[in-house]
C-alpha cells in the first residue's frame, strides 16, 4: 500500500521556521520526485518545492526561494522542508506527493498524495 504522511506544520509567528516531514512507504522512492503543495483557503493547490533523487534536480517556488529547503534521507524514504523566514502569506495545508514523472508533472499527473499538514503563520 502506498502511503505519504505528511507532518510537521502547525502555528509559528512571522519570521519563525517549522520543517516539513513526508514519510512514504509502498513504492521505490529513487524511482519518484516528491514534491510539496500548498492550498490557501479559497485557492488554487500550488507547487511550492520538489525533490528528485534520480534526476538530481530540486526546485522552488520564486515566492520560497531563498527561504525553503527541501532535502531527503533515502535511507528513511522521508522527504523534508525547512521553513524559514516565515510570511502569513505561508499561510496554507501542505501536502506532499509523488510522481513517477518528475517534478515538472503537472498536479494532475502526480501519482501519490498524502494528506495535508496545517501551516498557520500569524502576523
Amino acid at each position: 500500500e502506498v502511503q505519504l504522511q505528511a507532518s510537521g506544520g502547525g502555528l509559528v509567528q512571522a519570521g519563525g521556521s517549522l520543517r516539513l516531514s513526508c514519510a512514504t512507504s509502498g513504492f521505490t522512492f529513487d524511482d519518484y520526485a516528491i514534491g510539496w503543495f500548498r492550498q490557501a483557503p479559497g485557492e488554487d493547490r500550488k507547487g511550492v518545492s520538489c525533490f528528485s533523487a534520480s534526476a538530481g534536480t530540486t526546485y522552488y517556488a520564486d515566492s520560497v526561494k531563498g527561504r525553503f529547503t527541501i532535502s531527503s534521507d533515502n535511507a528513511k524514504n522521508t522527504v523534508y522542508l525547512q521553513m524559514n523566514s516565515l510570511k502569513p502569506e505561508d499561510t496554507a495545508v501542505y501536502y506532499c506527493a509523488a510522481a513517477g514523472a518528475g517534478c515538472f508533472a503537472t498536479l494532475y499527473d502526480y501519482d501519490y498524495w498524502g494528506q495535508g499538514t496545517q501551516v498557520t503563520v500569524s502576523s
